[in-house]
């Protein structure tokens, strides 16, 4: 389980249940005009925030890849407004797929996915941010937001 146990997978199965639901429940979906247009909107600025965030963290030389220790605190860029923008990415395109399909009943994904996430990423990539830069980290951590 370790082997498949990261964010882009968690991300991939939120939009294929999105997708799932969508197709099973077609009378249930919502139709608006523009709704493609926004849809493809969130799921481009997600795809920047993350593109941002791993040319903040390349700059620093430190490593995208969950659970790997960090060699620097990336608190520049993007990183200013959140600590974590490449999850906050992943759910703006979930967003976007749920928007962009009328998945009204794949809502309740926008809720469960930050969790996930929390529990199985972020709670450990904090704790060994903690370990490596202290203070440092805390004071970043107190002035800014986990997700948004």
């Amino acid at each position: 389980m370790r082997k498949i146990d990261w964010p882009p997978v968690w991300l991939l199965g939120c939009m294929a249940l999105t997708w799932v639901i969508a197709r099973l429940f077609p009378g249930l979906a919502i139709a608006v005009p523009g709704q493609v247009l926004v849809g493809l909107v969130l799921i481009g600025i997600g795809v920047m925030i993350s593109i941002l965030a791993v040319q903040e963290m390349a700059r620093a030389k430190t490593t995208v890849i969950p659970r790997r220790d960090p060699n620097a605190l990336v608190t520049s860029g993007i990183f200013r407004l959140t600590r974590n923008p490449i999850y906050l990415s992943d759910w703006i395109m979930l967003l976007g797929w749920i928007v962009l399909w009328g998945a009204v009943l794949a809502l309740p994904l926008l809720w469960v996915f930050p969790r996930i996430i929390t529990k199985r990423f972020i709670e450990g990539e904090e704790e060994k941010m903690r370990a490596h830069f202290g203070d440092q980290f805390e004071a970043w951590a107190k002035r800014t937001r986990r997700w948004i």
